[in-house]
């Protein structure tokens, strides 16, 4: 669904150059269900304005589904927009009109693409767990009822992929469950690629997989194997322990994106000795040259 290979942006302003993406390589699978994490400047929500195309990448390649979003002109960017990515922003005021309904807010967005469906925008907020709320105004919601009212927004358009920016960084925990089940159910039932962005390690509890973001640089991925996430876990019966197995990021030509943390371990600087025994392929600090 989504590959960015080599992916860079940079912003210049006046005489100033900021390197926000800095050759960024991705693969998400159709259907799959991801969290990007990442420390506050890491590069992870230019990365997700740039999958939503709300901005455009200055070099490599990055492409979602058929659409290359290097190559793609101005007219095809609003289809893209339109038809392929729903967005949820962090800030229920970048998500919502204030002075409309719960309804009447995920009916607008069906106006621009297609004709007004009420039947499918009472179902989405049904799906949400908004069904007797819908007719409210935002000040009657709460700020987890106004962030599902923006994932029901979202899916109007029927999107092929979901983009969500810290979509649970302004609400309590319990709230942030229900929310994340809420992309689950949508995951498993409609089949919709969901990639989060988020600095909120717990999440990976809730996802099939992690990619971490350092520096605008892939560096580790996290493969997840959560028995909750099974077919056959009921819920109320107690939780087994999750495992997490994690992967040094490999690029294109071979090189290895190795955590800066673990090469400090080793004080490793520049270079390192590598050896192969067959099976495993062993990194260490340099051997000191004798003679």
């Amino acid at each position: 669904m989504i590959t960015c290979e080599g992916l860079v942006k940079i912003y210049k302003s006046d005489d100033l150059e900021v390197v926000a993406l800095q050759g960024l390589n991705l693969h998400v699978r159709e259907g799959e269900m991801m969290a990007i994490i990442g420390n506050s400047g890491s590069g992870k929500s230019t990365l997700l304005n740039i999958l939503g195309g709300l901005d455009r990448p200055s070099a490599g390649s990055v492409s979602v589904g058929p659409w290359d979003l290097l190559k793609i002109t101005d007219e095809q960017l609003v289809s893209y927009k339109r038809d392929t990515v729903g967005f949820i922003w962090q800030n229920n005021a970048r998500n919502l009109l204030p002075y409309l309904s719960a309804l009447e807010n995920v009916e607008m967005p069906m106006m621009f693409s297609s004709k007004l469906d009420r039947a499918y925008a009472k179902q989405l907020l049904d799906w949400v767990g908004l069904k007797d709320r819908m007719h409210n105004k935002l000040h009657q919601l709460s700020g987890g009822e106004q962030q599902r009212v923006a994932i029901a927004i979202s899916l109007s358009n029927r999107p092929k992929m979901l983009l969500a920016d810290e979509p649970t960084g302004s609400v309590d925990t319990r709230t942030s469950d229900l929310i994340m089940d809420i992309f689950r159910r949508l995951n498993r039932e409609l089949g919709i690629t969901i990639v989060i962005v988020t600095h909120d390690l717990s999440l990976a509890n809730k996802v099939d997989r992690v990619v971490a973001i350092r520096d605008g640089l892939t560096s580790t991925e996290f493969i997840k194997r959560n028995p909750n996430l099974d077919d056959n876990f009921e819920p109320g019966s107690s939780p087994q322990e999750t495992v997490h197995e994690e992967y040094v990021v490999v690029d294109r030509v071979g090189r290895l994106q190795i955590p800066k943390a673990y090469l400090t371990a080793l004080q490793i600087t520049d270079k390192a000795s590598m050896e192969f025994d067959g099976e495993r392929i062993i990194i260490s600090p340099p051997k000191s040259l004798e003679g």
